[in-house]
Order: C-alpha cells, then structure tokens, then sequence
C-alpha cells in the first residue's frame, strides 16, 4: 500500500479556563508541511497536556501561552477533520451577532500583541461564540480554492473575524448596527455555510466570502473593480437569478436569498427584507413561481447520505430533505455501496467512526482487502465523520444542514424485503454498461427508445441496479405482457418529480400550470381505471409503486382520491382549454398596456370565484379608456388636422412599458398659437409625467390628472385581483398538502407505467421474448447445493446487438453447475459472459430478455468480473484489484448465484495464477452456483482438480482458407488454441515481431518436449503457403464469392499476375477482388477494369497481383454487391484492406449460413 508522509501540525491551544470569562482569545494554528484545508472535527482539552499561565503582567494585557501539541494526521485528510471546536445545538432564531470579533490568526510565529490590539480584545461585549467557529473555517477552505486572479484579488481583502468574511477597516466594512453589512450578517448567522444574497435594488449582491464565491464559480465581476480599499463585492441582476443560482448548485453550494418587502416606504427608511428561500443541489429556489405562467425544471433530488458499518456488513442511509424522507439499507458488500455512491449524487457524505476499525482490528480503514474500494472512492471528495447511533446522528445533521426546525420530523420509506437479490458489485454494473463505461454499451439506450428519459429512465436504472424481490419482479414482468397485447389507445403518462410536487405544495409555490399537470396525472389514473384493458395493469402496478415510494396505499382509496382531488382542481383552475378570461380592450389604449397588466394573473382560476374583483377591474379598465378618450384624444385630432410638413406639433398615445402607464407623448405644443381651437383646453391640462420616485420622466411625456386617476384606480384593482388569484392558488396548495401521499403515489405510478410501456416498445423492436422466472423458496446458504438450480437460454444474442444490422450468431446455454471456457482470443468469451450476465439481470427485474426462449431462475446475486486496472490513489495493482474482487465474489456467493469470471488470474505469474484460479474453480464448484469461468491458463488441465459439477466448455473454432477464425459459438470440450499471433496480426502488429515470437513460441515448445496432439488443441499450427495453397486459397475465394452473390447468377474470372483483362470488360461494370501477396483482399468497382488493374499493378509491392472479377449490367448493382462483398468476406475468414473491412467483433452477424459449402484445405 502506498505510504502517507504524516503531517505535522502545531496547535496552540488556550482552554477556556485559562483566561477571565468575559475575555476570549482565539486559537491560534500554526501549519506545518505547506497548507492544510480545515474542518471542524473536535481534540480533547485534556489530551494537549497544556500548563496553566501566570497573572497577566500587564493590566491592560492578557497574555495566554499553551505547550505546543504536536498530532500527526495523514496528508490527504483536512486538519479540520482532526479539530472540533464545541458544536451547540442550533437555534434557528436570529441570535445577535457579533460587532468586534477578533481574528484568527495564521502564522508561523505567535505574534506579540500590541497595546493598542490588548486594548481592541478588552472592548470586546463578550466574545465570539464558539460555535461559529468552524463555519469561519470551512469558509477559509473554500476560499483556499479560489483559483480565478479576480477571485483570489477578492479573497486578499477578507478577515477571517466573522461569519461575512468583512475587514472592517476596509470601506463600506462596517458592522454596525443598523447598517446593511450587519442585517446580512443576522440573515447570515442562521444559514452559516450557505452563499447568501440580499436583494438591493434591482440586483442581488453579495460581500465578503459569498462574493469570492460569486466570481469564482458564477463567473461574475466584482463590483467596484479591483480595487483594494473595499470590502469583496459581487453579486447579479434580478432577470439573471436563476442562472447565478444554477451555477453555484452545480457546483455544490447551498443559497440563502433574502428578498426586500415591495412597496412605498417612508422617506430615509431602509426597506425590510426577509429570507424568501434557498437553493440546494438538487432542489431549486421557487419562491415567486406562483405568478409565473411557466413550468420549472426540477432536478433530480441530491440525497444526504450516511455509511456505517454494521453486522451484516454496510448500512448506507439516504435522506431527501425535500421529501423529509429518509431510507436504509444494510448487509451492503462493499463493492455494492462503491456502486451506489458512484451513481448517486449526493449533497453530502457523512462516514460513521465505525469504518475506521476494519477485519484486520486496525482503525486504518484504507488497509488491503476490506476498505480499500469505499477508501478509494471517498478519498478526494468532501465528508465528515459522525459517531453515534447513525439514523439519529444523520437526521439532526441534516436539519442542521438544511436549518430545518427541530420538530420537523422524517418519514422512513425504506421497505424491507428478505429475498431481494443483492445491489449489483460497481464492476458488475460498470462491465454490462448499468452505468455509464466508456465502451460498455449503455443498458439505458438498449432497455428503452431514444425518446424515453427522465424520470422513467432513472426508474429503470434503480431497478437494474438493485434488483427486485421476485413478486415484485413476477408483478413487473406480467404487466410488461399485459402492456406488450393492450390495443385500446394509452394515456401519455404525465410525468411530474414527487419532490417537485412536495417542494412547491409545502412552500405554497405551486401555479396553475403545475396544477394543470397534476390534474392530468389524476386524470390518466382514473383513464385507465375506467378501461376494461388498463384496469388490470393499473392494479399490478400498485405493488411495484410501493416499493418505489415506501406507501402502502389501497387501490379504491388511490382512485377516489384521485377523483376527489382531480374535482377539487377542476373547480378552481382555468384549465388549458378554458381560456374565456380575454384580456380588457379598448381602441383609443395600446393593446400591449392591458396584455402585460392583466395577464399576469387573468386565466389563472375560474372566474366564478373572483367575479366582484373582475368586474371592478372592468370597469376601472373602462374608466381609464373613457379619460383617455376625453384628455388625449381632442389633441391627437387637432394634431392631425395640422398639416404643416415642418415645425408641426406631434403626439401620440403610448404605452410606457417601464412605468406601466399610458400617458402622451408629444413635442411642440403652445398653446397660443392654438388660441380658441379645439383641444386647446385639453393642451391646458397637460402635465410632465412623474415616475414612482416622484422625478420627471421626461421632456416629450405628458398626462393629466384625470388619466392618472383613471390609472390609479385600474392598478389598485388590478393588483387586488392578483392578489386573490394568488391567495386562491396557495390556498389550493395547502388544502393539497392534506393529500401530498396520494399525490407522490399518483405520480410514481406514471413514471412507473411510462417506463415499462417504454421498455416493452423497445422489446418488440428488438423482437425480444419474456422468459420464464423460476421462484427460489428462500435463498440457499453458502456451501449448500441446490440440485434444482438450473438456467437454460435458447437462442441468446448480445444484448447491444439490433436486428437492422442483421443476424446474430445466437447460442444456447443450458447451465446447471459452473462451465470452465475456454477459446482463443476474439472467440467471443467476454461477449458470452456479459450477454448471460444481461439477459439474468433483465429477468430478474421483469424484463424482456434477447432470445428466443428462457427459463431464468431467481438469484440471489448476479456478480460478473472482467478486467482489473491498477489504482495508483489507492496503491493497489491491477492483480491486487483483482483479488479484492474475487474476495468479494467468494464471499457472497451462494448455491443461488450466478458468477461470471473472465479469464481469471490473468495478472500475475503463470504457474501461481493458474493455481489461483484452480483453487477458486473448486471452491465455486462446492458452492454449487452457477457460472462461468474463462481462462487462457491450459495448464489448469493438468492439475489434480477436485470439481464434482464443473463441465468444460469451448468457444469454437474453424478453418477458412488455411486460417484458423472463430465461429463465436458454444460448444462442448477444450480449447487451446490461443490464435495470439493472428490475432496480433490482424490488429497491426509488424510482421517481423509475429515471426520472431512464432520462432521463439516453436523454440519454447521444442526445448520443454510441449509436443500437444492435434486431439488437444482445436487445430493444427498453420503452416507455410506454397503454389498448391494459393490455388486453393483463389478456389476458396471464388466459391464464397460464388455463394455471396448467388442470387446474381455470376461468373468469376481470374486474372492471374503477369495477365491482362479481356476486351469484352471494356465498357462494361464490374466488380473486382484483387488478391494481394500477403493474402489480404481489396474489393472494387468499376467500369474500366482495364485501367483499374493498370493503376493498382502500378504501385509498390503489387506488380504480381491477382485479379478475381465478375460483370454485373450496371454501376448500381456493381456498388451493391461491392458492398455486399466488404461487409460479407471477413466474416468467412478473409482479411480486408480496405477502410470498411467488415472485421467481425465480438459475436458478429451472419446472413448466410457457411455450413454448406465445400472449401478446399
């Protein structure tokens, strides 16, 4: 294992019993061995052995000296994991902050205090209260990884002295009562570790360490410039929120918004503001989205998540605070949780004390074996430790996280289930594409259509991840049949996230598009419970969703609930299809006024129940029009009736967006030249507009006292039927939170139904089939057989493989103990491996499964390894790595599991690794499980094996044109031959390597007496070509061309070297193979084979080239059947040069079976 340098840290501690109560002096962190982040975990007073001090000597000085403690801890981990100062139980109150704090000074010296600093420490009220000191720490961490020159520019300027990161003596640094810096500094201490920003204006801004924060991951600019002599302020407009919100989630950050009261307020009085919410990973601010007439994307909820150790072997506890819902999990194997934690995104980590003590008794929990895995994947990300009974520890951290009230309390969702299979190893899921792998097929994309993701993907995905128990599955797998023969039309399963319903309905944020969806959802339940056809599926789904969402709900309850509260939104909400609300509209106003005005809250609820407000705004709307009519028309008409084409007065009656009004605009008004015309009087009456702020709008703009009032009116009745429909939504909202279960169910039903519809339309592309699943009654205990342990699929082809790209070479496995394979390389092992792993997995979820027939028993646990890398971070070899998996598969495995080990041992000496894998084949074998295990060690043959059910199998082999390839079929016996060297070949590999290592191979085997039978081997070494193999390597090419192309009737000639085309070619189109001297083929077309066969002779090393053509009536055919020649020869054995050379992969197609013709050897 890779050593850790210690590092030595020096922490002059002073208790506080050193010093009078009422003073407080700081600890002062001298950092040893290059920065250290800092964290807030605890030391023991009593374990820093410090001495007590004399008196100060000073009257106006109190000195304080510690014996210097010396820990060491290791490198990778924070020293804030090591230091913890008193944590009290948070009063989420607003407590008074502090006005003079001291700093916390970090030196390599203790630095002598000044008079004047003793004096400032005496002025003090009371001190810092302790408990804000690791939140003044963690912020110096996160400062510590501002890397942007603007960002560490800012975070020069800060003072570690309070929870604003402000220095006071900075300008605009103040925090005094009564100034804004200190109202941020009491919304602050509330929400001590989140990035706060206060409304002010038209922007929202942030100081101190929220600004560096701000510049850092938001990409924004500091306000003021660079600037040295100011506090770190940044901050966004109002219309980019949700952008700045966006890129500080992403990048891990809670947010506290703080909004001002709107309103007039009296003249020299600052506005009061409140927090209108937060935003976290994975929930976002939605406060105001109530008056907003569009839908809010919610992302997938970020879980806390909590790991401890316990007796049946890892408990891992998730908590949504969204949701308020918590759920456990124990008896995790450690690669289960790796998995889990990989594919989960969670917000915080916390790791309980008890990983620390490992199998080996030691509190190192990053030794070999048991440990490393959840090391590795937990080192390099943010965590904390916890101690105590962890379900409780988890939830108080998460209130405190979160700065949720004490009494709000969690519901458990975690529904438990004896037989359930076992969460998938991360290799496992990593190898089968579960989870995203780079050249791994993606499950996702196979299981459901390109069209189907979101929520019902990522319920897929939970699903093959942590199997079912099997009802659950057997429930599954009867509604996809159920689904795959409906033929009554199908709802289009409105999909709406639980937390999202939660998080809006709680906050009172719902709007009338979310009601709408929710609606719909009620809607389509009752659609398919008022169907003959989707009744049935609607009921199965009842056991599945329960699972999903831990409420046991009863079916006659979901659906009168349904229409309870479908009815209830339906008597409330303007539906899409009910928009009789049109907005007011009057000739002589623009249109846009009364768009924008009303239709902010018009076609929100049904009128019915607003009919006085609407009414009242009619006829303020009415009122405004006819002051319009009277004060500005008469002078828009005398301005038309000027004709002068110079110096004529012009006017006009406009919308002022900004001040939302309509008011005149016009230039050039006297009115004595007008002197007893009409509109003179009007003239008169004209008045400068005034903005809210009482200021002048401007020269052109004029209104009059009648329009304003008119205006006045119409804004006050506008605003108060706003405020009615918004009163009514929220009220809706609370009313639903009554129903919040019926409503989760509801919607993971449909991201249930929507999944599965999804998957069975996939399946019936894919023309997949159901297979049988056997029930286990309880699972077997290791080392017990069960006889009746059996797992038979017909006909089975790679899960990736699409029946556009043609046939597959399926095979069939009937398997009832554990099968040793071997085959040479590029045989297809690995592709067998993670084709059964697939189809297991599909059927024990409830899945269709590529095949033709199956019969699936019920594992216990799917575990597939296949290759191992080496982890540096970790200090572990790829054979190493290799061994903890293999570790693990040993075990878990039970007579009801399935293994699947490809070419095992593969990374250590040959001798020992096949002594390895002997030994671990005999213990599967006494197990009784089912299996495969693949290996190129063929000299596990030779040893005294102990197996009792262990059968030998064989991926085969054949010979075409002198070369030995692959048939990618399963087939009985022993294979070892290798093909390494063709292998080798065909990849690229210089010739002149091959041959040395082929005289070096044939030199080994003389030198050992390795003289194998041909019985042994699959077949004979390949030797030399001479004249009589060329001739039947151009026999073997012309009959398979033959066959390819029979349906063209053709007639191959041979242009032999040293050989010109006939002239009957001229002219005509053709199709040729050229033959080069490596044996390797070109396929052409063309219509002057003449020529063609002049241009290739011409270059270097093909002077004697052979020429292999046939005539077809016309160039389309020509490029068809060239086509058809590319992709169709190599799967018959030969090699292609050129770029589209059809080399066969894994199992490969074959549209035309080879059986049947005779090729000459």
């Amino acid at each position: 294992m890779r050593q850790i340098r210690p590092l030595l840290v020096t922490i002059h501690v002073v208790h506080p019993s050193f010093v009078p109560v009422e003073k407080t002096l700081f600890t002062s962190l001298i950092f040893m061995a290059g920065t250290t982040s800092l964290l807030s975990h605890r030391i023991p007073w009593k374990s820093l052995n410090l001495k007590r001090i004399p008196p100060p000597v000073h009257k106006n000085m109190y000195w304080v000296a510690a014996k210097p403690a010396t820990i060491s801890v290791p490198r990778w981990c924070s020293i804030g994991h090591h230091i913890h100062f008193p944590l009290l139980r948070r009063h989420f109150a607003s407590p008074t902050p502090w006005s003079q704090p001291n700093q916390i000074h970090c030196s390599k010296e203790r630095k002598s205090t000044s008079t004047k600093s003793a004096k400032r420490v005496r002025e003090l009220k009371d001190g810092l209260d302790e408990k804000y000191y690791p939140h003044i720490i963690w912020w110096k961490e996160k400062m510590q990884t501002c890397m942007k020159p603007s960002s560490s520019q800012l975070v020069k300027r800060l003072s570690y002295s309070n929870l604003l990161g402000l220095d006071e003596n900075l300008k605009n640094g103040s925090l005094k009562e009564g100034t804004l810096n200190c109202e941020i500094l009491k919304f602050k201490s509330r929400f001590p570790r989140e990035v706060l920003l206060c409304r002010v204006g038209d922007f929202y801004e942030a100081i101190g360490f929220d600004a560096c924060i701000l510049v850092e991951y938001a990409g924004l600019n500091p306000f003021g410039g660079m600037r040295s002599d100011s506090i770190p302020k940044a901050g966004c407009p109002v219309v980019n929120l949700r952008q700045t919100l966006d890129d500080l989630t992403r990048n891990g950050f809670s947010v506290c918004i703080v909004e001002e009261v709107q309103g007039p307020t009296q003249a020299r009085s600052r506005k009061s503001r409140f927090i209108s919410g937060h935003a976290h990973p994975g929930s976002p601010y939605v406060f105001g989205l109530v008056e907003d007439d569009r839908d809010l994307e919610f992302p997938e909820p970020m879980p806390v998540v909590g790991i401890s150790r316990s007796a049946k072997g890892y408990l891992m506890v998730q908590v949504l605070e969204t949701m308020k819902t918590f759920s456990s999990e124990d008896g995790l194997t450690e690669e289960a949780l790796v998995t889990k934690l990989r594919t989960c995104h969670y917000h915080h980590l916390f790791l309980h004390n008890s990983l620390k003590n490992n199998s080996s008794g030691t509190s190192n929990w990053r030794e070999f074996g048991e440990g490393g895995l959840l090391w590795a994947e937990c080192n390099g990300r943010h965590f904390e430790w916890l101690e105590g009974d962890m379900i409780n520890e988890i939830l108080y951290k998460v209130k405190e996280l979160y700065g949720l009230d004490d009494k709000i309390t969690f519901r458990n969702v975690t529904v438990f289930s004896e037989n359930r299979p076992r969460s998938l190893h991360l290799g496992t899921a990593s190898q089968i594409g579960a989870i995203q792998t780079e050249g791994i097929p993606f499950l996702l994309k196979i299981l459901l259509p390109s069209n189907c993701t979101g929520l019902p993907a990522m319920y897929v995905r939970d699903l093959l991840l942590n199997p079912p128990a099997y009802s659950i599955a057997s429930t599954i797998q009867e509604i996809c049949k159920l689904m795959s023969n409906v033929s009554c039309s199908i709802p289009q399963f409105t999909c709406i996230s639980p937390s999202k319903l939660v998080k809006l309905l709680e906050l009172r944020e719902a709007n009338h598009v979310e009601f709408c969806k929710i609606k719909s959802v009620l809607d389509e339940i009752l659609q398919m419970y008022k169907d003959e056809e989707l009744n049935d599926i609607l009921r199965l789904l009842m056991d599945p969703t329960w699972v999903a969402t831990g409420l046991k709900i009863d079916f006659q309850t979901l659906v009168n609930e349904c229409e309870s509260i479908s009815h209830r939104i339906g008597e409330l909400i303007s539906l899409d299809n009910e928009k009789d609300q049109k907005t007011s509209s009057y000739e002589n106003i623009p249109t846009d006024f009364f768009d924008e005005m009303e239709s902010s809250w018009k076609n929100r609820v049904k009128k019915i129940h607003l009919k006085e407000a609407y009414e009242e705004v009619d006829k303020a709307a009415e009122n405004l029009s006819l002051a319009v009519t009277e004060d500005f028309i008469p002078i828009i008409s005398r301005i038309k009736a000027t004709t002068s084409p110079f110096g004529c007065p012009k006017g006009e009656i406009t919308y002022a967006r900004e001040h939302k009004s309509v008011w005149f605009k016009g230039k050039r008004f006297v009115p004595n030249v007008w002197a007893g015309t009409p509109g003179e009087e009007q003239i008169k009456q004209l008045k400068p507009c005034i903005d809210s702020k009482g200021r002048k709008v401007g020269e052109e703009w004029f209104t009059t006292v009648k329009v304003e009032n008119a205006l006045t009116r119409y804004h006050e009745a506008g605003t108060n039927a706003k405020t009615m429909v918004l009163e009514l939504l929220r009220n809706l909202s609370t009313e639903l939170q009554d129903q919040i279960n019926i409503l989760i169910f509801a919607s993971m039903l449909l991201v249930i139904s929507k999944a599965l519809f999804a998957h069975v339309s996939e399946g019936r592309r894919r023309k997949w089939i159901f297979p049988t699943l056997i029930q286990s009654h309880g699972f077997e205990e290791k080392g017990k057989i069960n006889g009746n342990n059996e797992m038979k699929i017909i006909g089975l082809s790679p899960y990736w493989f699409d029946v556009a790209e043609g046939n597959a070479v399926n095979n069939t496995i009937e398997m009832k103990s554990i099968f040793l394979l071997t085959g040479p390389n590029g045989g297809g092992k690995s592709s067998l491996l993670r084709s059964i792993c697939a189809a297991a997995l599909f059927g024990i979820c409830g899945f269709m499964v590529p095949a033709e027939s199956a019969i699936i028993p019920q594992f216990d646990s799917i575990m597939l390894h296949m290759k191992s890398y080496d982890s540096p971070a970790d200090g572990k070899s790829s054979f190493q790595i290799e061994m903890s998996e293999l570790r693990s598969i040993i075990t878990c495995a039970t007579s009801k599991s399935l293994i699947l080990v490809d070419e095992i041992c593969r990374g250590t000496e040959t001798a020992k690794g096949t002594c390895i894998a002997a030994s671990f084949l005999e213990t599967l074998d006494s197990i009784g499980c089912l299996g495969i295990v693949s290996t190129h060690l063929h000299d596990i043959f030779n040893l005294p094996l102990t197996t009792k059910n262990t059968v030998f199998k064989a991926m085969g082999s054949q010979k075409v044109n002198g070369q030995t390839t692959p048939t990618w079929k399963l087939t009985d016996g022993i294979c070892k031959e290798s093909l390494a060297f063709e292998t080798a070949q065909r990849e690229g590999v210089p010739e002149t390597i091959i041959q040395r290592a082929q005289q070096l191979y044939d030199n080994m085997n003389s030198n050992k007496n390795f003289n194998h039978s041909i019985q042994e081997t699959c077949f004979s070494d390949i030797v030399g070509e001479s004249k009589d193999q060329m001739e039947n390597f151009v026999k073997d090419l012309e009959s398979v061309v033959s066959m390819i192309c029979r349906k063209n009737k053709i007639k191959c000639v041979l242009i032999g070297p040293q050989k010109q085309p006939p002239p009957s070619v001229i002219g005509a189109s053709s199709v040729y193979v050229i033959i080069r001297p490596d044996n390797r083929l070109y396929v052409g077309e063309t219509d002057d084979l003449e020529g063609r066969v002049r241009a290739h002779r011409a270059k270097q090393g093909m002077q004697n080239a052979s020429f292999l053509y046939f005539l077809v009536s016309g160039k389309s055919l020509a490029c068809q059947l060239e086509t058809l020649l590319i992709n169709r020869l190599p799967k018959h054995g030969f090699q292609l040069t050129n770029v589209a050379d059809g080399k066969h992969r894994n199992f490969g197609t074959c549209d035309v079976s080879i059986e049947g013709v005779s090729l000459h050897r």
